[in-house]
């Protein structure tokens, strides 16, 4: 088990210039489906490909065009729910949701607004010191990503990119359980740590396939927990939302700027509007972009063209049991199975690459010494050169080849180190760069008796001093490691000066 303290008394107070002030975030997630087709069409999600290369009839909105549900899309959804605890409905519906932008070629958007295909969910989060926060998932919901407009190519006119038109998104919608910007951040990472675990969206927020609106107001210390006895929103504040948020950093500065902004609002008399604001992270401040609109401003109403769509349980059911294993169990595995600390753990399955290779490494092998030289020696030496891990120059086999060398006593730790440069650089068999540069251990304590008596026989002055104060044997120690090339194995060296200076 997880040695966590479920933590819900920590929020975030912010000091206003008269009173204290506590944050309350909702986050709607916006996370692209990997799929190789569109939600409604056959057309290709392919990133990067020329502008409106990957656009149907369907995607273009053109006359007579009908949407059909690409079912694996349906499938990562449920997928994605099952993966969030969260109850999956057999029933679900889409509606229109009617707005118009130059980049949404049908003007309105297909969506789920009544009858979402999941709902209700939960997601853990940990927050590095011990606690973890439980944020509730209101719904999962399956819609179509409208295209992009782009205004930096002509100074007198505005293009459309329609690639991204009709793309699958799951937008995942969290309850106001969020009570800071560190808090938020995790919640993004966690949620996107179990996405790339299911299978169901890459991630990429430098690409925007997961992007957050984050809803932030201010309340008074205690009138969460009132909203909490009562469900009643008042409570809470009007609340601003911060549009298309592709970056941890970001979400965590917008945050802290929109609820400074919202207390001097307040405390000067005035009131919050709700609206749609944006984030300037150069200006490091929000500003408006639209006021706030409720559902009826879209005129929802169910999609003509598509009927409800209906699963089956035991399709649900198929579903679940083939679910890979999620961060926190293999986290809870690795703790358990390899004696692993909570941090090490925490490093080793932050995402899949990295698990895959450490379980690698430390089989039939110790997974401490394992974790050790995964993290410290080659996931160092990886960020030094800005390497992936699936492009690391050391396979798994490898890097155990090395461990192994290390447990039979063939080489000491800091020959490792040397072996283990050597194998990043050049590759080979560690085992064999071993024997054909003569990098192996003395164990022979013949050989190294006589380094001991040759370094005591030449410091009379040393030994007298390390006589009187016996911390002062390492000394010899390094002198005999340094004579032998650091070959010599630091054990015996270690017996064998403290047994010649006691005489």
């Amino acid at each position: 088990m997880l040695d966590l303290t479920y933590d819900t008394s920590t929020p975030k107070v912010i000091a206003g210039a008269k009173h204290d002030w506590e944050l309350v975030i909702g986050m709607e997630v916006h996370a692209q489906v990997t799929s190789k087709a569109k939600l409604f069409s056959a057309a290709s999600t392919k990133f990067g490909a020329e502008p409106n290369n990957n656009v149907s009839f369907v995607d273009a909105a053109m006359p007579g065009m009908l949407p059909t549900i690409n079912e694996f899309c349906v499938e990562q959804a449920v997928r994605t729910g099952l993966g969030l605890k969260a109850e999956i409905n057999l029933t679900s519906a889409f509606d229109r949701k009617n707005y118009f932008y130059p980049d949404l070629p049908q003007g309105y958007q297909i969506s789920q607004l009544y009858h979402p295909i999941v709902g209700e969910g939960e997601v853990l989060v940990e927050m590095g010191d011990g606690t973890a926060r439980l944020v509730r998932v209101e719904r999962i919901h399956l819609e179509q990503d409208a295209g992009k407009s782009i205004h930096d190519m002509d100074p007198h006119m505005s293009f459309v990119d329609l690639n991204r038109t009709g793309v699958a998104l799951m937008e995942i919608v969290s309850r106001p359980d969020i009570r800071g910007p560190e808090e938020a951040a995790a919640y993004v990472a966690k949620l996107r740590q179990i996405l790339r675990y299911l299978g169901t969206c890459d991630g990429n927020m430098q690409n925007g396939n997961l992007r957050a609106d984050v809803n932030v107001s201010i309340c008074r210390p205690g009138d969460y927990e009132k909203y909490q006895a009562t469900q009643d929103f008042r409570h809470l504040g009007t609340r601003c939302e911060i549009k298309n948020m592709n970056s941890l950093r970001f979400i965590q500065q917008a945050i802290e700027v929109e609820a400074r902004r919202q207390i001097a609002i307040v405390e000067g008399g005035g009131t919050v509007d709700q609206e749609t604001r944006l984030y300037d992270p150069d200006r490091n401040e929000t500003r408006s972009m639209r006021s706030k609109e409720e559902a009826h401003d879209y005129r929802y109403f169910p999609d003509p063209d598509l009927l409800p769509l209906t699963i089956e349980q035991s399709w649900v059911d198929d579903i679940a049991a083939n679910l890979p294993e999620l961060p926190d169990a293999k986290k809870a595995r690795f703790i358990g199975d390899f004696g692993l600390s909570d941090y090490d753990a925490s490093v080793l399955t932050a995402d899949l690459d990295s698990a895959a290779y450490f379980e690698a490494v430390a089989k039939g092998r110790d997974g401490k010494m394992a974790a050790n030289w995964v993290i410290n020696e080659l996931f160092g030496r990886l960020k030094k050169d800005d390497t992936d891990i699936t492009e690391s120059p050391v396979s798994p086999a490898q890097l155990g080849g090395v461990i192994d060398l290390i447990a039979s006593d063939a080489i000491s730790g800091k020959i490792a180190k040397e072996l283990f440069e050597i194998v990043y650089t050049e590759g080979g068999d560690p085992a064999e760069i071993v024997e054909a540069r003569g990098m192996k251990q003395v164990t022979d304590t013949g050989a190294i008796e006589a380094a001991v008596d040759e370094i005591i026989a030449a410091n009379p002055d040393q030994v007298a001093k390390a006589q009187q104060n016996p911390k002062l044997a390492g000394w010899f120690v390094g002198q005999v490691m340094k004579a032998t090339g650091g070959k010599a194995n630091p054990k015996a060296v270690n017996q064998l000066v403290a047994q010649k200076l006691k005489g």
